[in-house]
């Protein structure tokens, strides 16, 4: 007993108290921004190393839902233009403010206004999720298995991933949306009672990511299903996860 009790004064506690006010390490690879210096003439260096072509120049953009967070560019730049800083709050319900661009404001947040009545009416203080893994290399389903761990405990916000989609609420959605996941997809989102929250969660299945112009890919069925939250990342943090779904339903700590 007095070894745990050493090992718990030696680490502290052991479990996040508030997900929506955590200071990360600098190390940490976030929300990336552009910084004010000037580009070398005629340099598309950084649009060159991108393995997704999430990055434009000319006015200088670059798309969040494509970004895998690889550093390339922020590496590949002579002038340290682009630089990912340690912020984990990065979920949206608008593709428009993934889209990060040099000399504008960039709000990547939920924009209220967008947000389905219903869903902070019926789903404010509870939250019950089916994941679908639509062609995933699982380093997505690993981030959000651990959201519900003892550390991050997304499960004290009502917040929970089901067996069935006859209990959830909503549809989680990892991977690019492959051919032989399509099924799967479009059943478990019509099994799901209404109001059904559509999530989309990692590079992939925001934009396709690196697989983006595979022909294996049916992403046409996202236009029916019109997702309610975009999460970015590869693979999103928990925390990113966590707070976007709280930005959601409107669940505050």
């Amino acid at each position: 007993m007095l070894d745990g009790l050493k090992a718990f004064f030696h680490h502290g506690k052991r479990f996040i108290p508030d997900p929506t006010k955590v200071s990360l390490p600098e190390s940490f690879t976030g929300l990336p921004k552009f910084i004010s210096t000037p580009c070398l003439q005629d340099c598309s260096l950084c649009k060159n190393v991108c393995p997704t072509r999430a990055i434009t120049t000319e006015p200088l953009r670059l798309a969040l839902d494509s970004c895998i967070f690889c550093l390339e560019c922020q590496d590949a730049c002579p002038e340290h233009k682009i630089r990912f800083t340690n912020n984990y709050k990065m979920g949206t319900n608008q593709y428009e403010r993934l889209q990060i661009a040099e000399g504008k404001e960039n709000l990547v947040c939920v924009n209220p206004a967008l947000v389905r009545n219903e869903i902070v009416r019926l789903l404010g203080r509870s939250l019950k999720l089916r994941l679908v893994s639509a062609g995933s290399c699982n380093g997505c389903e690993l981030e959000l298995n651990a959201a519900g761990n003892v550390n991050f405990d997304m499960g004290r916000y009502g917040i929970e991933f089901v067996a069935s989609p006859r209990h959830a609420d909503g549809l989680v959605i990892t991977g690019p949306i492959t051919e032989n996941s399509l099924a799967s997809v479009k059943l478990t989102y019509e099994a799901i009672p209404s109001p059904n929250v559509v999530i989309l969660v990692g590079a992939c299945a925001l934009s396709g990511g690196v697989f983006k112009e595979s022909l294996a890919l049916r992403r046409e069925i996202l236009s029916e299903l019109k997702p309610d939250l975009l999460v970015p990342g590869c693979p999103p943090h928990p925390l990113t996860f966590i707070n976007a779904i709280l930005d959601l339903i409107k669940t505050k700590v």
